[in-house]
């Protein structure tokens, strides 16, 4: 009988696992040392749990494969194919610099170089009007030269082809019959938008990504295949949903940033479970920290992203602020003497210098482990802490440099690090009118539970919620999602003028393509649920806000006051009497699948005592503090602050003069 699930969350350190008993709900987790190639981790940590994998019902996986490649440029060759003219428009981008005042720094070269970008006679106007048919003698001209250059990948990308994608599509036509089964994306169906740079852009990402991507996965599939996987292997992709390897093949770039969607996804469920709609996530690993918001129960998705400043990718995306904050940043002096804390990272080799290999720059985990917050050992045992190395490393660091104790200087490095992350959620909710008294903070990640409710109080955010396994629930996170696909098309009209049976035929066109796509990847149609959004401006913006569209459309005007509430909900203003401009119709396409449950457990009357006591520093005073283990602490118990509370993935701080409460699916509620 097939009722397990398996999750495997790729980190840069560690390789997590999440093991779902259908059953029972009961959860297990496993933790592997990464690997170079992600597989040899992955396969290895199945193996270490016991997974029986012809028992599995659902393998999903978040992958960094795809942005790790971006990153570090080890990219295929790549050949880009444009209009006559337009060669350029991905290397002059926007003009604009993510440091307007830097005048040294550059933005990033193109991932395609300027002697692959070749062109070619065509011309569709603004309307879509076929002016220039492609003239093919060229066309296979340019096939044969790609070819003999040995290329891996083309993106063909056409101006106004947004609006008719008729000569793109003969182009790809023409290299197939040139190169056979060489993969080939084109702009009109990988992003029909009209903005010429963003729509090029995400075409030669999704071309450079296609061999990486479509290898790496083929390759995986074909080792669960050969321990017992039947099904389909499913791939977090950046919108929160997951999708198939014949997916893949045609939107590899929706990979990028695949791993950090997991962790906002299991957030907000966490969160709602807890009863708390809104949240915010605290996802602090090793290297860095992502900071991801849901509100009213739905996280914020944009468009407005990217993986290297100038080169965007313009997929639907949950919102993550990523910084370099972790359990491996490095404590440093800058050029004026004051205290800095990352983005630099000792990473897992060599590690925090308690590590014991080599590195004697004080860390994060350095400094918690002086300040008691950190016991010997971390994940069961596997790893034995120093702390007489740690205590070197912060005194000579930043202990004897400024003059100041030791445990003044280890509190100082946390504080900083706090304040960095502070100002992230400050970013991603107060800048966006958000008030975080009004959210929960989920701290989960390797290190999100030792510093979570020291940044809610920075920010007085009421609660702290701590999941049951925090270092593995972002691979939690792969087990409540859904296949889904977005597909969208420009509607650039005048919503006064615009008929409702132009905008239904719109969603028609695009739910076929919905349909065909979830039918292929075998999805039931009884599991298909479509939801549609139309995308609207005030007349004369270029900034566009999406509203949701009901099924069928009969009314514009409803359609227009959805866009009127939208905007002044997210700018706190509404025009009433501004003509209104309709940009886009979306859809979002999911095929439901049955999510995880986590099992509830009933109150006990049990009342376990710590395993142990030791010294930590809260304030500048040592205080004798209990340590529990998680395992031992049934649902009901509550824990009155300063206390320890240790597991195999993760370590909780319960400050001084906080409650810290047990809830029945095992979550620790720490309430300020």
């Amino acid at each position: 009988m097939e009722n397990i699930r398996v999750a495997v969350d790729v980190g840069g350190t560690f390789t997590d696992i999440c093991i779902l008993d259908e059953t029972t709900g009961e959860i297990r987790i496993e933790k592997t040392s990464s690997t170079p190639d992600p597989i040899d981790g992955i396969i290895s940590g199945v193996e270490h749990a016991k997974v029986d994998l012809s028992q599995v019902s659902m393998f999903s996986h978040g992958t960094t494969v795809a942005t790790n490649a971006l990153i570090t440029r080890r990219l295929p060759r790549t050949a880009m194919i444009c209009t006559e003219g337009f060669r350029d428009v991905i290397e002059i981008r926007r003009a604009n610099k993510q440091d307007l005042w830097d005048a040294y720094k550059d933005v990033a070269k193109p991932y395609v170089p300027r002697k692959d970008r070749l062109t070619v006679s065509e011309r569709v106007d603004a309307a879509g009007k076929v002016v220039t048919p492609l003239d093919e003698e060229d066309a296979r001209r340019v096939a044969r030269i790609l070819k003999r250059r040995g290329v891996k990948a083309v993106s063909v990308c056409f101006m106004n082809a947004f609006v008719n994608g008729e000569n793109e599509r003969r182009m790809r036509a023409i290299i197939r019959e040139e190169i056979p089964g060489l993969p080939v994306s084109i702009s009109s169906e990988v992003m029909p938008e009209i903005f010429e740079h963003e729509r090029f852009s995400t075409t030669v990402a999704n071309a450079v990504l296609s061999p990486v991507v479509v290898d790496y996965t083929t390759r995986l599939g074909d080792s669960l295949r050969r321990k017992g996987y039947k099904r389909d292997l499913l791939l977090l992709h950046t919108g929160g949903g997951v999708m198939t390897p014949k997916s893949v093949q045609d939107f590899a770039a929706r990979l990028a940033g695949s791993g950090i969607a997991a962790g906002a996804i299991a957030s907000r469920y966490i969160s709602t479970l807890c009863g708390y709609p809104n949240s915010i996530g605290l996802d602090m690993g090793g290297t860095s920290t992502d900071v991801s918001m849901a509100y009213e129960g739905e996280s914020r998705i944009s468009k407005d992203w990217y993986i290297e400043f100038g080169y965007p990718i313009r997929f639907p995306s949950i919102e993550v602020l990523t910084i370099g904050a972790g359990g491996g940043s490095l404590a440093w002096l800058d050029e004026a003497g004051s205290l800095r804390n990352g983005p630099q990272s000792a990473g897992s080799q060599p590690g925090p210098a308690c590590y014991g290999k080599g590195n004697v720059v004080p860390t994060n985990t350095d400094a918690n482990v002086v300040l008691g917050r950190l016991g010997t050992s971390l994940a069961g045992g596997k790893l034995t802490l120093r702390p007489e190395l740690a205590e070197e490393a912060v005194r000579t660091g930043v202990a004897e440099p400024f003059g100041i104790d030791l445990h003044t200087a280890a509190e100082s490095i946390i504080q900083v690090a706090n304040a960095n992350m502070a100002n992230a959620v400050r970013l991603i909710s107060i800048s966006r009118g958000y008030d975080p008294r009004d959210f929960a903070l989920v701290a989960f990640g390797g290190a999100g539970a030792l510093h979570g409710a020291a940044v809610a109080q920075e920010l007085a955010i009421p609660v702290v919620i701590v999941p049951p396994n925090p270092g593995v629930t972002s691979a939690l996170g792969c087990l409540l999602v859904d296949i889904q696909h977005d597909f969208s098309d420009s509607f650039m009209a005048d919503a006064a003028a615009t008929k409702p049976e132009d905008i239904e035929a719109a969603f028609q066109r695009l739910e076929k393509e919905a349909l065909e796509r979830l039918e292929h990847e075998g999805v039931a149609h009884k599991d298909i649920v479509m939801q549609r959004s139309v995308e609207m401006m005030y007349q004369g913006q270029w900034r566009s806000l999406a509203a949701s569209a009901p099924t069928p459309i009969v009314d514009v005007k409803a359609l227009v006051e959805g866009f009127h509430r939208e905007h002044e909900r997210e700018y706190n203003f509404r025009r009433d009497d501004a003509p209104v401009s309709l940009f886009r119709v979306a859809l979002k396409a999911i095929g439901t699948v049955p999510k995880a449950q986590l099992s509830e457990h009933k109150p006990s009357m049990e009342k376990p005592g710590p395993r142990s006591r030791r010294a930590v520093w809260f304030e500048g005073e040592p205080h004798d503090t209990p340590i529990f283990e998680r395992n031992d602490l049934p649902a009901g118990f509550t824990i009155a602050g300063p206390a320890i509370v240790e597991q195999f993935d993760s370590t909780v701080v319960v400050p001084p003069n906080t409650t810290a409460v047990v809830d029945k699916y095992l979550n620790i509620l720490i309430h300020l």
